[in-house]
């Protein structure tokens, strides 16, 4: 069984990634929604809500676990792996792919403060953007709407506006999404993004396929990959009310 988990709804943004690879799998969800968002919290507290959850998930069968939050993920996930005897498979943002294909010079990122602020994220950008201008801005109010399920309308585009017009004003042609609520908001983001350059290719980079696929390598490697014609089982659960965790997988899966 494959866990998964999240400060909340964003984390399904991966796990339909990973679905679509492994319809067959059987899998165990949690949103942390009484304590979403993340990203303004202290490193100390995320890996204490992460330990509970990583405990939470194995005992209810979780034989590998996908952080699907970039900020936990960023504060955690060396402890979880020193602390528990399975592979974790953690978020980072999509840095490496956005400087290989931008053709202005310039990449945004779009994450949490916590995401931005993270050795592991500092050491990919010094790495990879060589020659490369980065800007990067918080998705501020991002997951809020997300976790409310708003992702269109006024009140989305307005709060998306606010955050990536710096970065298209800036020159940027590719939006990295920092933080695994943003996919849901991608087609505001693409909306918003024709309407101020319309004559620029902008290309939105979600790291959840990759995340997808790298999953698949390591489950191969320690044969935890379920044989075909099973019967799988999907379960959600979550620290808070769990009505915005069932509609959004209802809805957006």
């Amino acid at each position: 069984m494959i866990g998964i988990f999240d400060s909340g709804v964003g984390g399904l943004s991966v796990f339909r990634e990973i679905r679509k690879l492994l319809p067959e799998e059987s899998y165990i969800y949690y949103s942390d929604n009484a304590h979403c968002p993340y990203g303004e919290k202290s490193k100390e507290y995320i890996i204490d809500r992460t330990r509970e959850i990583t405990a939470y998930l194995i005992e209810r069968g979780a034989e590998i676990i996908v952080v699907a939050c970039n900020t936990a993920t960023a504060a955690a996930i060396s402890t979880l792996r020193e602390e528990f005897p399975i592979k974790f498979i953690g978020m980072e943002p999509a840095v490496k792919p956005a400087v290989k294909s931008t053709r202005t010079g310039v990449v945004g990122v779009l994450a949490t403060a916590g995401t931005l602020k993270a050795d592991k994220y500092l050491c990919t950008r010094e790495k990879f953007s060589e020659g490369i201008k980065v800007v990067e801005h918080i998705g501020q109010g991002f997951v809020e709407l997300v976790e409310k399920g708003c992702v269109s309308g006024k009140e989305a585009e307005e709060t998306v506006m606010a955050s990536l017009k710096p970065l298209l004003d800036e020159g940027a042609d590719r939006i990295v999404l920092g933080c695994t609520h943003y996919p849901f908001l991608a087609e505001t983001i693409h909306k918003i993004a024709e309407e101020l350059y319309p004559d620029r290719e902008i290309e939105i980079i979600d790291p959840a396929p990759a995340v997808a696929r790298h999953l698949i390598e390591v489950m191969r490697e320690e044969g935890l990959l379920t044989s075909k014609n099973t019967t799988y089982n999907i379960s959600l659960h979550s620290s808070g009310d769990g009505t915005c965790l069932e509609n959004t997988y209802n809805n957006l899966l």
